[in-house]
């Protein structure tokens, strides 16, 4: 959960300066990692630079004034950014300037103390001072871990939790099971199987776009700046892109409120929900040259303005804490557009096409809807001509359990445990560690 903090001109001096420290200490070591593998041939990996915390401390005394778990967790995100490079999850980690680095992260309890039932209250962070915040939590428990974020002028703390009291009782679990189909100009077609409904896309972007677009003719109009030219911005430019920044974070806000809102109507009456497994980032990438490439910037924009990503992560976490099932339906072999939910047949449609006429059963549906209930009847074993195979599918309920690829710190701590008990060294003075 996330905490608005309010702090005054002396304390937020101070954490701003904690966040150059930890922005510097990021840069140094990206810049170390790349410097040793290209000059060296050595790949220095999260360890060795942890242990050489207290010698880089000596130099730079200045980070005295910083815990050592809060530089370790900054020291996390480096490893964490190159293990997604090396896997091809994301891009080379590069250097970062202080505009584009939001926070800093207390990986235990050492680093903070939290003085809050839930609503309200204050912060205690070590070095930095007492600062009140705002904001209310829907469960409470031991604060665990604190990110310090700064964002659009404004301090947050995302603070989380080992929920120390949540019983669910299984009477009061939702036991409707629905299909969800996600388009853009319904945002989501729902059905159980007797009963639909649809959801219409706010387009939040569009009614906002042309405020957008003055608002961004009057910012080109003022002086930019220009790092190459050594040209500073003006005042009027300032002001004029805050403007337009203020504008984008609206429509943003907008989108996010509406997606919880959504995300919870849907979850209190139904514990299992099957969707179709989409992959949002092919989805809109880049329009090809050709006569149709305005079309597909269209879409692409209705896509990313209706947030397909966002609703389905959201309703995804919000049917797991509850104790529900999430399937995601595997869409190349199911294929929801193109099969009757009747009788299986499957015929293929281009996307003018908005109702689901079939040939065979002659079953009549509005196109979303019939994707829907093939979802849901493929996810209950009831689609006629499926056999269903939830191995095919991303399933998420109460019982499943899900890693994190690159590792947390729990998960470091534990190979770095059974890395020294394989060596029979301490991991300071390991040969890998040099």
């Amino acid at each position: 959960m996330t905490f608005r903090l309010y702090p005054n001109k002396q304390i937020e001096q101070s954490l701003r300066y904690h966040r150059k420290l930890h922005k510097d200490l990021f840069n140094a070591a990206v810049n170390n990692r790349f410097v040793q593998y290209q000059k060296f041939n050595h790949k220095v990996d999260y360890f060795e630079q942890q242990n050489s915390l207290p010698a880089f401390k000596e130099v730079w005394t200045e980070y005295k004034e910083v815990g050592s778990h809060a530089l370790q967790a900054t020291l996390k995100r480096v490893d964490f950014a190159f293990e997604r490079w090396f896997k091809g999850l994301g891009k080379r980690p590069r250097f970062k300037s202080i505009r584009h680095y939001s926070g800093w992260t207390y990986p235990d309890s050492a680093g903070f103390k939290v003085e809050s039932n839930g609503e309200n209250g204050y912060l205690n962070l070590s070095k930095i001072g007492r600062i009140q915040m705002r904001g209310k939590a829907k469960y409470w428990g031991k604060p665990t871990t604190c990110t310090i974020v700064y964002r659009n002028g404004k301090w947050y703390a995302s603070i989380t939790v080992d929920v120390l009291e949540q019983v669910l009782n299984s009477n009061v679990l939702p036991v409707g099971a629905i299909g969800i189909d996600l388009g853009c100009k319904s945002a989501l077609s729902i059905t159980d199987g007797e009963n639909h409904y649809s959801i219409d896309a706010p387009k939040f972007l569009r009614n906002a776009e042309r405020k957008i677009k003055r608002a961004s003719k009057e910012k080109r109009r003022k002086q930019a700046p220009n790092r190459k030219k050594k040209v500073k911005a003006s005042r009027r430019w300032k002001k004029a892109q805050s403007k337009v920044s203020k504008l984008a974070r609206q429509v943003a806000n907008r989108r996010q409120n509406w997606v919880h809102q959504v995300a919870a109507e849907i979850v209190s009456g139904n514990s299992f929900v099957a969707t179709e497994k989409l992959e949002v980032k092919n989805m809109t990438s880049k329009a090809k040259k050709g006569k149709r490439k305005k079309q597909k910037t269209g879409l692409n924009k209705s896509i990313l303005d209706v947030g397909f990503g966002m609703l389905r992560s959201t309703i995804k976490y919000k049917v797991e804490q509850i104790g529900g099932v999430f399937i995601e339906v595997p869409t190349k072999k199911v294929k929801p557009s193109q099969t009757c939910p009747k009788c299986g047949h499957q015929h293929k449609k281009t996307l003018d096409v908005r109702v689901h006429e079939c040939g065979v059963c002659g079953y009549v549906q509005d196109r979303d809807i019939a994707a829907a209930e093939v979802m849901l009847y493929w996810s209950k074993g009831t689609l006629p001509g499926f056999g269903t195979s939830l191995e095919d599918a991303d399933v998420l309920s109460s019982t499943s359990s899900t890693s994190k690829k690159a590792g947390s710190m729990k998960q470091l701590g534990r190979a770095k445990r059974q890395k020294s008990t394989l060596t029979g060294l301490d991991v300071e003075t390991s040969p890998s560690t040099k």
